[in-house]
C-alpha cells in the first residue's frame, strides 16, 4: 500500500488523494483474481490518474510517502560526521534535537553536554538580527532586488551572516522568497525580493551563498504559496468553530514555474534549512503537506537540509514528520510550555512502532549535517543580552552557553548599507534634469517621512496599533519578525541639512502632513524654494495585509498641495511595497524616486542620489500600474462573508491567474502601465548592440534521466544550452551603471493555462564611463528554456522558435534574435 501511495502520489500536482486511495483499494482487490487482471487494472488506473492530474482541481494534495532520507550530496564529509554523531545518541536525545525549547534566542534546540553539543540558536530575520543590540539594520530584500546587483546582494548576505555569527546565532531565519509577491497588497512582500521568480531566485542564491560563507546557516522561507497574511493561521469563529487557515490552491505548472522556481535556486545554493509556511496548499497544511515536502522539495529538488516549521505552524506530530517536517518550532503548542506535538510524543511513537527509528535518525542527520559543514561545533557564544530580549521565563530547561553582553557586531557595515540603499533607489521621473541638485539657493522639505523617529527605533508589530504605522519619522524598515532594532538612523532631513550647509543652501521644512494640506499650511515657507522635496511612506507589517497601494497619511493631498505651491517638486517614497502614483503626471512634479526600505543609512543614501554623488542605477523589481484597480487580478482573499464564516474550510484562494502575475499579466493583456518592470532612469544614457546567440552541443529532449538528483534538481536542468552575446555602451556624459535585461518569448506551449508573452531570463549590472562600451554574455540553461509539462511531469523544451529580446526594461526591448533550440 505504501508503494502504491508513493507511485500514485507522483502522478501530478493536482492528483486526487481520495481517488488514489480508492484506486489503490481496487488494485489490491483485483490482485487476488489474476496477474493479468492486475496489470490491466494498474494501467487503466494510471491513465485515469494522469487525466485527473491535467484537470484544474485544487481540492486535494496527493500523498507522497515515505519521506526520502538525506544522503548529504555536496556535504559528504559533514554527513559522515552527522551519521557518527547520531549513532552515539539515545532516543530521548534524538527527540530533543528535533524539538524546539524555550531559551535565549527566538528559536532554540537544547544542548547535549554529554556529546559536546551546545545547542542551536535561531534568530530572526531577513535584514537584521531583529531584537539584537549593537547590530546593523540592512536594506530590505525589496531594496536589494531593486539594485539588480548580484555583487551587492552577495555582500549583503555575507555581512548579515557575519553579524549573526558574532552574536552566537547558528541559524538566520532568512532570506525570504515566499511570499513571492502574487498580490501587491501582501503585507510581507517587502521581506522578499520581487514577483519575478528569476530575479528572486538569483537574489536568494547570492544571499544564501554570502550568509553561509560567513558560517551561519541560512533558512529559506516561507515554503510555499504563502502569499497573504489574512487568515494565514486558523482561528476560532464566534461560535467556537475552528476556521482553518487559507488554502493557496495552485496548479502544477504554476507551482513549478513561479513559486517553486526560487526555492530551487536556494536549494542549489546549499541552504541549510527551509521554513514551511502557515497556510494550506491545495487543502493540506504547509508543514504536513507530503506532496510539497517529500515530493517537490526532498525528491524533485534533492534538498539535503532540514525543514523547520514556522512558529506555531505545526498542527500534528507523527503525520507531519512522515510528511517531511524535521524540526518543530518553537516546540510548544501555543503558549503552553509543557505541551508539544513533538518532544515526548516522538519518543513514544518510536517506542510503539508508530514512527520508524530511521525517519527520526534522518531528521537528526539533516539537522546536524549543515552544523558540521559550517564548522559550528566551534562557534562564538550567544550574546548575553539575548535572554532579556527573547524570553520571559529563564532559567531554561537546558543549559546554554552565554558570552559577553551587547557585543558590537556592526564592523563598519554602514557603508555597504548606504551603497545598497542608493543602488536600490529607482529614479522614475526627471523632467528637465531637475536632478541631480547643483547648489540650490533654497530647498523645501515636506512630509512626515522626512524627519527623525519620535516613537522609538524598533518596529515589531503594526506600529502603535494603526494601519499606517507611526505618523512621524522616516520609514527605514517595515514591521514584524522581518524588522530590526536600529542602533542609529540617519534621517533624510538630517542628511539634507548637513549637505545643504556645504553650499549655504536655505533649508525650510514642514513635516506635519495635516498642516501641509491646509489651504494656508505652506504660508510659513518664504521664499518659495527652488526645489521642493516631498517624502512619503507606506507601512506594512507581518500579520496583516496592506489596505491601499497609495502612500499613507493623505499622501496624494500632500503632493498636490506642495506641487501647487512649488513648480519644481520632487517626490521620494519609502514603501513596504509598490505605490500607485495618481500625481505622477502632474507637470509640477518634476522628479520621482522610489527609495523602498533603505535601512539605517536612509538619509545618506538618498542625499547621495539627489546630489549626484551616486548615479541612480536601481530598476523596478515590480510594475507600477496606472490605477490601484489594475491589480485586482491577484487580490488578497478577504471578504466580510469569509470573516464571519462558520465553515471550517471556507478560506480558499484559487490562483486562477496562473503564471500571469505582475508584468506578465500587464504584457499578456496588453495593458498600459505607469512604469514597467525593470524600468529606471539614470543621469546618463545607454544603448545595446550586436546581439548574437551561440548554441552549445547538448542533448535537448527528453531530459536526461541517468543523472542522480542533486540539490536544485536534475543537474541537466542547469546545463548551459546557449549564450547571448551583445555590447553595452554609455552614450551619455556621466559615469553610470547599465542594467541590460534579457527576456524570452516561448513558442507555442501545450498547456491549459496561458503562457506569458515574455519572461526575464538574464540581467547584469556594469559600470561604464562616458563613451565606454563592454561586451556582455548571458548564459541560458535548460531550465530557462523549458516549461513544466504537467502530463509528462518533467521540464520540456518546446519545439518552435523562441524570441530573445534585449533591452533595459520589460517594455524597452531594443534588439531581438530568433532561436530554434529543438532541431
Amino acid at each position: 500500500m505504501k508503494f502504491l501511495s508513493t507511485l500514485f502520489g507522483y502522478k501530478g500536482w493536482q492528483g486526487e488523494q481520495h481517488a488514489t486511495m480508492s484506486l489503490s483499494r481496487q488494485i489490491l482487490l483485483t490482485a487476488g483474481r489474476s496477474p493479468k487482471m492486475l496489470l490491466v487494472t494498474l494501467w487503466s488506473s494510471l491513465l485515469a490518474l494522469t487525466a485527473q492530474s491535467v484537470a484544474q482541481d485544487y481540492g486535494t494534495s496527493p500523498p507522497v510517502y515515505p519521506s526520502p532520507p538525506g544522503t548529504g550530496i555536496g556535504w559528504e564529509a559533514a554527513f559522515a560526521q552527522a551519521q557518527a554523531f547520531v549513532s552515539n545518541l539515545t532516543l530521548e536525545e534524538k527527540t530533543q534535537l528535533v524539538t524546539g525549547i524555550e531559551g535565549p534566542c527566538v528559536g532554540n534546540i537544547g544542548g547535549i553536554p554529554r556529546v559536546g553539543f551546545d545547542g542551536l540558536c535561531l534568530q530572526d530575520g531577513p535584514l537584521a538580527i531583529r531584537q539584537a543590540t549593537y547590530a546593523s539594520v540592512f536594506p530590505a530584500g525589496l531594496t536589494a532586488a531593486a539594485s539588480w546587483d548580484r555583487y551587492l546582494i552577495f555582500f549583503r548576505g555575507l555581512f548579515l551572516g557575519a553579524e549573526f555569527k558574532d552574536k552566537g546565532s547558528h541559524v538566520a531565519l532568512g532570506p525570504v522568497v515566499g511570499p513571492l509577491g502574487r498580490s501587491a497588497y501582501g503585507g510581507r512582500g517587502w521581506e522578499g525580493f520581487s514577483p519575478d521568480p528569476y530575479l528572486t531566485g538569483i537574489a536568494a542564491e547570492e544571499t544564501i551563498r554570502g550568509m553561509q560563507q560567513s558560517g551561519v546557516q541560512a533558512c529559506l522561507k516561507h515554503y510555499i504559496g504563502n502569499e497573504q497574511e489574512t487568515q494565514r493561521n486558523p482561528r476560532l469563529s464566534p461560535s467556537g468553530t475552528t476556521i482553518e487557515a487559507v488554502s493557496s490552491n495552485i496548479d502544477d505548472r504554476t507551482m513549478h514555474e513561479l513559486y517553486l522556481w526560487p526555492f530551487a535556486n536556494g536549494v542549489r545554493a546549499g541552504t541549510a534549512s527551509i521554513m514551511c509556511s502557515y497556510n494550506r496548499v491545495n487543502g493540506s497544511y504547509g508543514c504536513q503537506n507530503s506532496k510539497t515536502l517529500n515530493g517537490l522539495l526532498k525528491t524533485e529538488l534533492g534538498f539535503q537540509g532540514y525543514v523547520m516549521s514556522d512558529w506555531q505552524a505545526t498542527h500534528a506530530g507523527v503525520p507531519a514528520i512522515k510528511a517531511g517536517l524535521d524540526m518543530d518550532m518553537p516546540g510548544s503548542i501555543g503558549s503552553s510550555r509543557d505541551t508539544s506535538f513533538f518532544g515526548g510524543n516522538v519518543t513514544h511513537a518510536v517506542q510503539n512502532g508508530t514512527l520508524d527509528q530511521d525517519r527520526l535518525d534522518d531528521m537528526v542527520k539533516r539537522i546536524m549535517t549543515p552544523y558540521f559543514y559550517l564548522h559550528q561545533n566551534e562557534y562564538p557564544p550567544i550574546d548575553g543580552t539575548e535572554p532579556t530580549l527573547n524570553s520571559d521565563h529563564p532559567p531554561y530547561q537546558h543549559p546554554f552557553t552565554l558570552g559577553a553582553s551587547n557585543v558590537d557586531v556592526r564592523s563598519g557595515h554602514g557603508q555597504l548599507i548606504r551603497d545598497i540603499a542608493a543602488a536600490g533607489t529607482v529614479l522614475l521621473k526627471n523632467t528637465n534634469d531637475v536632478l541631480p541638485l547643483t547648489t540650490p539657493k533654497t530647498l523645501g522639505v515636506f512630509g512626515n517621512d522626512a524627519g527623525d523617529l519620535v516613537n522609538g527605533q524598533y518596529f515589531l508589530t503594526s506600529a502603535f496599533q494603526t494601519p499606517f504605522g507611526y505618523e512621524y519619522g522616516t520609514l527605514p524598515v517595515a514591521g514584524g519578525s522581518g524588522a530590526g532594532r536600529l542602533s542609529y538612523l540617519v534621517s533624510p532631513l538630517e542628511a539634507l541639512k548637513a549637505r545643504a550647509a556645504l553650499d549655504g543652501t536655505l533649508v525650510q521644512y514642514i513635516l506635519n502632513n495635516d498642516l501641509v494640506t491646509q489651504p494656508s499650511g505652506l504660508g510659513a515657507i518664504m521664499p518659495v524654494p527652488e526645489v521642493c522635496l516631498v517624502f512619503l511612506k507606506s507601512w506594512a507589517a507581518e500579520g496583516s495585509d496592506r489596505r491601499s497601494l497609495e502612500a499613507d497619511w493623505d499622501s496624494t493631498a500632500v503632493v498636490s498641495s506642495v506641487a501647487a505651491f512649488c513648480n519644481n517638486t520632487v517626490v521620494i517614497t519609502h514603501s513596504a511595497g509598490l505605490n500607485v502614483m495618481p500625481w505622477a503626471n502632474n507637470p509640477n512634479v518634476t522628479g520621482i524616486l522610489a527609495a523602498h526600505l533603505p535601512g539605517q543609512e536612509s538619509g545618506n543614501s538618498i542625499v547621495d542620489i539627489l546630489y549626484g554623488a551616486v548615479n541612480p542605477s536601481g530598476k523596478l523589481p515590480y510594475t507600477i500600474a496606472l490605477n490601484e484597480s489594475d491589480y485586482r487580478f491577484s487580490d488578497i482573499t478577504n471578504s466580510t462573508k469569509l470573516l464571519r464564516t462558520e465553515d471550517p474550510n471556507a478560506w480558499q484562494s484559487n490562483f486562477t491567474e496562473g503564471l500571469l502575475i505582475d508584468y506578465r499579466h500587464f504584457d499578456y493583456y496588453n495593458k498600459s502601465v505607469l512604469y514597467e518592470f525593470g524600468f529606471g532612469l539614470s543621469y546618463t544614457t545607454f544603448d545595446v548592440s550586436d546581439l548574437s546567440v551561440d548554441k552549445h552541443n547538448a542533448t535537448i529532449n527528453p531530459l536526461p534521466e541517468d543523472l542522480p538528483i542533486a540539490p536544485g534538481g536534475n543537474p541537466s536542468l542547469w546545463q548551459i544550452l546557449c549564450t547571448a552575446n551583445f555590447t553595452v555602451a554609455n552614450t551619455g556624459n556621466v559615469t553610470g551603471a547599465a542594467v541590460p535585461q534579457l527576456y524570452l518569448s516561448f513558442p507555442s506551449v501545450p498547456s491549459s493555462i496561458p503562457t506569458p508573452r515574455n519572461v526575464l531570463r538574464g540581467f547584469d549590472k556594469l559600470w561604464l564611463a562616458p563613451d565606454e562600451s563592454q561586451t556582455v554574455s548571458f548564459s541560458l540553461t535548460r531550465r530557462d528554456l523549458s516549461y513544466w509539462n504537467v502530463k509528462k511531469q518533467e521540464w520540456v523544451i518546446p519545439g518552435g522558435t523562441f524570441v530573445m529580446s534585449l533591452g533595459f526594461s520589460s517594455r524597452d526591448l531594443r534588439l531581438k534574435q530568433h532561436l530554434d533550440v529543438v532541431g
